[in-house]
């Protein structure tokens, strides 16, 4: 059986959510007020209907309960709105409530209410933005807890032609590497680690450890 998605909320982030859900075979249903953007999603989601998510009764007719996932993804416009919604969904029994915190005071607020999970997107695309400037091998980096990331990294120019078993990354640096993209062509192929086997000039290494490990294998090297 399909997931079931309900988003609520349809700006920017609201129908990227949408849109990558659906392409991902989620059955997605949502929900705005505006109804500009309500016909816009009805292109590729399952349902879609306008009306204001706070209103108890039309949020309810929506079946919260029985829906895998729910997105509250209202922009800061809607902040009080999100917060209603977010202790709506809660009472109407959704088994997950993903939302949209535009600070920290919000995202305190939202937990209260009975948000399982808190996104950020702006900030978590200014940290990993942050990462890439500030160091130049870093591709992309993923957080996997408080202070855990997991990065892309370039292969950096000494350890070319070397093995991970001789860069003892995990000893040297607190980082782990789990796995490597070979850069043939294309976007390339994921495999595991082999230590015996020397890395290549275009080679990427998927790695975790903290923020400050990652910054010292990069400085390092």
């Amino acid at each position: 059986m399909r997931k079931q998605a309900l988003i609520l909320g349809l700006g920017q982030f609201g129908l990227s959510v949408a849109r990558a859900l659906q392409e991902r075979k989620v059955e997605v249903m949502v929900v705005d007020r505006d109804p500009k953007l309500v016909q816009q999603a009805a292109e590729f989601v399952a349902e879609a209907v306008s009306f204001d998510a706070a209103d108890e009764a039309a949020l309810a007719r929506t079946s919260p309960g029985d829906r895998d996932i729910c997105v509250v993804a209202m922009g800061d416009e809607s902040r009080d709105g999100s917060i209603v919604t977010t202790a709506l969904l809660r009472q109407m029994g959704a088994p997950m409530i993903v939302a949209r915190a535009s600070d920290t005071i919000h995202e305190r607020i939202l937990r209260l209410v009975g948000a399982h999970e808190i996104v950020n997107p702006e900030r978590e695309f200014g940290e990993r933005l942050a990462s890439r400037l500030a160091h130049s091998g870093v591709i992309d980096q993923v957080a996997l807890g408080d202070d855990l990331i997991l990065t892309e990294l370039r292969v950096p120019a000494k350890m070319v032609g070397r093995t991970l078993e001789d860069s003892r990354l995990p000893k040297r640096f607190g980082v782990t590497v789990v796995a490597v993209r070979k850069k043939d062509d294309g976007p390339g192929r994921v495999e595991p680690p082999n230590p015996r086997v020397p890395l290549a000039e275009n080679d990427i290494l998927i790695v975790t450890g903290t923020n400050d490990a990652i910054a010292t294998l990069v400085e390092k090297f």
